[in-house]
């Protein structure tokens, strides 16, 4: 049960164009994030900015954007990140299940090519540890522009975020669909 209710749009009237602005961004839900997100409205419409530039205003492509955001997910043990992702994001940004499944050990697998494996890398490194050693940072280089690899740094570093923010207020899972 998540430690902060949930903003219920019924009740709140005054958040109406916020939340039709969180709908049209989510495929027209009103996720549990936001609805406890909503007890701080200028947070809510932050959060939500940044996560929209994060996942769609970047050169990171979807494929190894989704790879990375399950990758930190389950390093992280957030279930509802994992949920939300795996199998329906995944899938769309053309994941098949065995290859989110190889995420969870994937250096021993033979699904990731080594631009994937240098991202899976950093992602490793800048999750478990905050800092990224010279190696990881060097082999990410070869395949990324610099652009990429500050969007990469920012996309790893705000999923850590998402899940900690998660783990923190203990979000209840969305129900299943």
């Amino acid at each position: 049960m998540a430690r902060v209710s949930l903003i219920e749009e019924k009740d709140h009237p005054e958040l109406a164009d916020l939340i039709a602005a969180i709908r049209s961004g989510r495929r027209g839900d009103l996720l549990n994030i936001y609805k406890l997100l909503l007890h701080a409205p200028r947070l809510a419409a932050t959060w939500f900015e940044h996560f929209n530039a994060v996942r769609w205003q970047t050169q990171i492509e979807a494929r190894l954007r989704e790879l990375l955001i399950i990758r930190v997910a389950l390093l992280n043990r957030s279930d509802y990140v994992i949920r939300q992702h795996v199998p329906a994001l995944a899938r769309a940004e053309g994941l098949s299940a065995p290859e989110c499944d190889a995420l969870a050990d994937w250096k021993p697998s033979g699904f990731f090519d080594a631009r994937e494996r240098a991202a899976l890398a950093f992602a490793d490194e800048m999750t478990r540890g905050g800092e990224v050693s010279d190696a990881a940072f060097a082999d990410v280089r070869r395949h990324l522009s610099e652009r990429q690899v500050v969007e990469l740094a920012v996309l790893v570093g705000s999923y850590n975020m998402h899940n900690r923010v998660f783990a923190a207020l203990r979000i209840d899972l969305e129900p299943a669909r």
